[in-house]
């Protein structure tokens, strides 16, 4: 395992669909076993000491997908948030959500915001959900809110405290499966200096030995943060 380990990883999971249309299957399923590959590669991150996880599991975007398979990711949100909780309490994790969870019904809406709260005190490591959520319209909202409190000229600062991630530090490590190469507008404010990686390995097939050669990319490049040093 390399020497230098990110703080902060996230993932853009692409393949579901894919992955199970090569095998025949309905694209629904595919997104099932994404679940299978997050929870293990939940537990290989903060296995390795990482402090911060992201993943992008509903983009605004992806609603324009067949009903059938929208309804599939919303309950495997329950799902994973019934599975998962036990752990994050156990290791002290604290969940957080980016995005508008205004789009579950009433009883899975609950459920997370009880996990929300059951979780808020944990401050050492964080999973952070991208849910129904658009990095364009997180920076839109984070500009109105800050409207709201009054303030007519905005920093850096004032604007960070706006944003879903307010208090998370800023992705050192972005990986993104399935061989495509773009962020679709995922931490657009956050990932101004992140380091990205991609593989060609479909999410269901994600595995520690594809995390580990991530991190050995990510450790193995000079980061400057715009500097000549």
């Amino acid at each position: 395992m390399a020497d230098r380990i990110p703080q902060h990883i996230a993932f853009i999971m692409d393949g579901n669909g894919r992955w199970a249309l090569s095998k025949g299957l309905q694209r629904s399923i595919g997104h099932k076993y994404g679940i299978k590959a997050l929870k293990r590669t939940f537990q290989y991150v903060f296995d390795l000491g990482i402090k911060y996880m992201s993943i992008y599991a509903l983009s605004k975007e992806n609603l324009k997908r067949p009903k059938e398979e929208i309804q599939t990711i919303m309950g495997l949100l329950d799902e994973y948030i019934d599975s998962s909780l036990p752990d994050l309490l156990k290791n002290k994790i604290r969940l957080n959500i980016m995005g508008d969870i205004s789009i579950l019904n009433d009883f899975s809406r609950e459920k997370v915001n009880q996990a929300l709260k059951d979780t808020a005190s944990f401050t050492d490591r964080v999973l952070n959900i991208a849910f129904n959520y658009s990095g364009r319209d997180e920076i839109i909202r984070a500009v109105n809110l800050a409207v709201k409190e009054g303030h007519k000229e905005l920093n850096q600062d004032i604007l960070e405290k706006h944003l879903y991630s307010a208090g998370i530090p800023d992705p050192d490590l972005i990986i993104r499966t399935s061989g495509e190469q773009r962020i679709s507008n995922f931490m657009l404010y956050q990932s101004a200096y992140s380091e990205l990686y991609f593989t060609k390995t479909l999410w269901p097939d994600f595995s520690k030995k594809t995390l580990e050669a991530a991190i050995n990319s990510y450790s193995n490049r000079h980061r400057k943060f715009g500097d000549i040093k």
